[in-house]
């Protein structure tokens, strides 16, 4: 089974629970900050996934570095070491965050330009594509990226809207390839 889909199903079941319990936005807040710390934090990676220490160490340094999360993400971190899947953690709480914010409307997006997007064209933004996705609202990140020569690309998940001038020469081209 690959990695992808196991994230999804434990996203899925944690987010389940968290309707249940309605601490979804509890569960949401300890996966950000989890999120945080196994980005940064390698040695903890290193130890978690080291297999001379054996699994009881494991468990234990879960339950002190985190006690004061819930009982959920702290069990499903211990499952997830007992299952070698302890590198899912990162595509679980992606795939979890995605979940809250799609049933409350919400879409996140990459915004690539040239330069920093000011306030004001990055609300614009989002009001805009926010419409166009048939979302409440649209929360924008915004990437420089020195390859694009004018414009914005924007990615919302796997759908990319590109407004550089690169990609429209490229449309301009391909037409009058397939014209010929």
């Amino acid at each position: 089974m690959s990695a992808e889909v196991v994230a999804k199903r434990y996203a899925d079941a944690l987010f389940q629970l968290g309707n249940e319990q309605g601490k979804t936005e509890q569960l949401a807040e300890e996966f950000r900050v989890l999120a945080e710390v196994f980005k940064n934090d390698d040695k903890l990676i290193t130890f978690l996934k080291h297999p001379r220490v054996n699994n009881e160490k494991k468990k234990q340094l879960i339950n002190e570095a985190f006690k004061s999360f819930s009982n959920d993400v702290v069990n499903t971190l211990k499952i997830l070491l007992d299952r070698h899947r302890i590198d899912s953690v990162p595509s679980i709480i992606d795939h979890f965050i995605y979940l809250i914010n799609d049933a409350k409307g919400i879409a996140e997006a990459t915004v690539y330009s040239v330069r920093q997007l000011s306030d004001n064209e990055i609300e614009k933004l989002e009001k805009t594509f926010a419409k166009r996705l048939n979302k409440q609202s649209i929360k924008l990140e915004n990437v420089v990226d020195p390859s694009v020569i004018g414009g914005v690309k924007l990615r919302v998940g796997n759908t990319i809207f590109d407004g550089t001038v690169q990609g429209k020469l490229q449309r301009i081209e391909r037409n009058i390839v397939t014209a010929n």
